[in-house]
């Protein structure tokens, strides 16, 4: 068994193409290792900003021999009269075998030429040289490039290679053009702690090695070393540092050798919100914010912490220059505040013409009044009270008015935020004000979401016009393709309305704002039935992903392109939710076993008939003078009964009390299909079987009111 490292030096890589690296190739190698018949004990892939390595343990010098099944011509092109044909011996001579090794084998499509081939096993180097070149240009990211004359692409200029098997050079070469670049087994230190070239003897004594010389290749222990170093430096403020993960991932992947460092500015700077001071800290400078242990409000610390890639001794040097960098970055802040509080808000709309939404859409104050549109014939929908519809206009008339401010020019990640502030400065309600940062949320899949009826209200507008106003120019979201973040859009319709319990009609909301935009853009078509398969789509993704309802379920409750269940589902987001959620619930307590066999059995009955899926009355559909056998009065009587249960359930939205009665009249219609007194549906008489298939067809109908049973999948 052998050791193997292959260590790609380059420039200073961007930090999430080093985490996108490790990942790709801790998927690959592997795979790659598998087919080539080759199983290490470990494959362990490192990565740096200036290098990324996989060291591969304890894998065979060489493949094992195997015997490999090749199958060749069919047996009557291969032979005739028993004799081998030009086919039969061209096969032999490819396989390198001799024509009695041929062996004629019946298989489902034939009789067909097979031969049992011994296959040697070939050297791990050659397999390696092999592969490498694929493990390096096979890496995908943003941002690749070219340099000198080459075709080589890769984020940044590779610089050196080291290629060990075991202590052996593994001679590779990446020509790029006329430059060339060849393995040794010289590697580079940190470029200020140990700028030497370092020469490593052995595969196995890599990470070791790297680390003599101020480089942690494995990038958990950077993360956790940083992670314990904030968190003894914040101590000694007696402070607790705010580590954010995203932020850690990027900083872990900047630096070979961590160094946390603690740096502070003016306390005069904690005037300013606190989300201003630590965006510039975190967004703009990479430093980690320290609060007050004692978790006060406003706890914020004239401090932080950044992460250094430099020499620990020149500590102190390199606080105070980031300090100066983070006053500079406050100072404007500061400036900027103070001016934006000088206006009221509102002041600010008139400014909102000069910014354009969308070229074919109008400016941002085109895009506010829509929003204001969108939002009233929501709160007419909820029918909300006086205070409540005047919070949410002057919530929806504000919302975008921070985008003109000077602090949100500077720090754009700060809009709703800013809003938030100012509203409050001018004089609005705190209800108000919070709308306006609210009206953004959720800003992703992990973000919080909006609590105050204004700020989700606005938000559903916003998200809708973008919707409608995008889809109505025809700029649908393809593949990854997504400029313009429609599905996190429509994702966070459907999740507002969920969370805050909105009883509102999608349909009707989608309806009247492409009637308005096909208004304002004569000669375009309606987006409103691409919209609703869109929002369909969007459903069913959160129903399966985020609500944990199985697939079948959801297929049941949304129908495949059953335009009745569509429109009910965007008519009533809340009762497709509670529908996929209860049929989960009563499939993991026992219950939908209950009731499955009998309705599944009769819904794939009833297709046989004509009856609609709306028909719920059977004193209207059923005639009992027809009924030859007492399972079919009982089965009669039982729908009777079934149906002020079924109104109550859809009613109260509780569709408990509806499968606690199918399961009560399971046994019945049992009997009608196998009992003693069981009856033939597809009876010669065409009125008996109509009315039987009537019989069916409603149960299937209120069953249908929960969802479409013959979707549904028995465990």
């Amino acid at each position: 068994m052998v050791n193997f490292l292959l260590e790609v030096g380059v420039e200073e890589l961007p930090a999430d193409f080093v985490a996108s690296a490790i990942a790709q190739w801790k998927a690959k190698i592997p795979t790659s290792l598998e087919e080539m018949f080759l199983t290490p004990e470990a494959v362990e892939v490192y990565g740096t900003p200036r290098r990324l390595a996989v060291l591969i343990r304890g894998v065979a010098s060489k493949q094992e021999d195997r015997q490999e099944e090749i199958k060749g011509p069919p047996g009557n092109v291969a032979f005739k009269d028993g004799k081998p044909t030009k086919a039969a011996e061209g096969f032999a001579r490819k396989q390198g075998v001799a024509l009695t090794d041929l062996e004629l084998r019946e298989t489902p499509k034939g009789e067909f030429v097979f031969i049992q081939k011994k296959i040697l096993g070939r050297a791990t180097a050659e397999i390696l040289q092999e592969l490498c070149p694929e493990w390096i240009r096979g890496l995908e990211g943003r941002r690749f490039m070219r340099w000198g004359d080459g075709d080589i692409r890769f984020p940044r200029p590779i610089r050196w290679l080291v290629a060990l098997l075991d202590g052996d050079i593994l001679p590779l070469e990446l020509v790029n053009g006329s430059e060339t670049i060849k393995s040794d087994r010289l590697s580079r230190g940190h470029r200020i702690l140990h700028p030497e070239s370092i020469s490593l003897s052995q595969a196995s004594d890599y990470v070791e090695c790297l680390r003599s010389a101020y480089v942690e290749v494995d990038s958990q222990l950077r993360s956790h070393k940083i992670q314990e170093e904030i968190k003894a430096k914040a101590a000694t403020l007696n402070g607790t540092a705010e580590i954010y993960p995203d932020l850690l991932e990027e900083v872990v992947n900047l630096v070979e050798y961590p160094t946390a460092v603690i740096g502070e500015f003016e306390s005069e700077f904690l005037q300013l919100p606190t989300e201003v001071i630590t965006t510039v800290m975190v967004t703009h400078q990479r430093y980690f914010p320290i609060h007050k242990s004692d978790k006060s409000e406003d706890n914020l610390l004239p401090n932080f912490i950044t992460i250094s890639n430099g020499n620990p001794t020149k500590s102190d040097i390199i606080a105070e220059g980031n300090a100066r960098v983070i006053r500079a970055r406050l100072a404007d802040a500061q400036f900027f505040y103070k001016a934006d509080c000088d206006e009221h808000l509102d002041t600010y709309l008139p400014q909102l013409e000069t910014v354009t939404f969308q070229e074919d859409l109008g400016t941002m104050r085109d895009k506010v009044d829509r929003i204001m549109e969108i939002a009233n014939s929501i709160t007419e929908q909820l029918q909300l009270n006086e205070k409540e519809v005047k919070d949410i206009e002057s919530t929806a008339l504000l919302c975008k008015a921070d985008l003109v401010t000077q602090m949100v020019y500077e720090f754009p990640e700060l809009q709703g935020v800013m809003g938030e502030k100012y509203a409050l400065v001018s004089g609005e309600s705190p209800t108000v004000a919070r709308g306006i940062f609210e009206h953004y949320l959720p800003r992703g899949a992990d973000d919080i979401m909006p609590e105050t009826l204004n700020g989700q209200v606005v938000g559903l507008a916003d998200r809708l016009d973008t919707l409608v106003s995008i889809f109505g120019l025809g700029m649908i979201p393809s593949g990854s393709y997504d400029p313009f973040a429609l599905r996190r859009a429509a994702n966070g319709v459907v999740n507002i309305t969920w969370y805050g319990d909105l009883d509102i009609n999608l349909n009707q909301l989608l309806e009247e704002s492409s009637a308005s935009f096909i208004t304002s853009h004569s000669g375009l078509e309606s987006p409103v039935m691409i919209l609703r398969q869109f929002f369909m789509q969007r459903i069913r993704t959160l129903l399966q992903d985020e609500k944990n309802v199985d697939y079948d379920l959801v297929n049941a409750v949304i129908g495949d392109n059953d335009s009745e269940y569509t429109t009910r589902a965007l008519e009533d987001l809340l009762d497709i939710r509670d529908r996929a959620l209860f049929l989960q619930e009563i499939r993991n307590n026992g219950q939908l076993d209950q009731i499955y066999e009998v309705v599944n059995r009769s819904t794939r009955l009833a297709v046989k008939g004509d009856l609609g899926n709306q028909d719920l009355d059977p004193n209207e559909l059923v005639n009992p003078d027809l009924f030859e056998s007492p399972s079919e009065q009982a089965f009669y009587d039982a729908l009777v009964a079934l149906v002020p249960q079924t109104q109550q359930a859809q009613a109260e939205r509780n569709y408990q009390l509806l499968v606690d009665r199918l399961a009560e009249i399971a046994p019945t219609i049992n009997n009608f299909f196998d009992g003693e007194t069981s009856v033939l549906i597809m009876a010669d008489d065409p009125d008996i079987k109509r009315n039987r298939l009537n019989l069916l067809g409603l149960l299937r109908n209120h069953a249908r009111l929960l969802a479409d049973f013959g979707a549904i999948v028995k465990n």
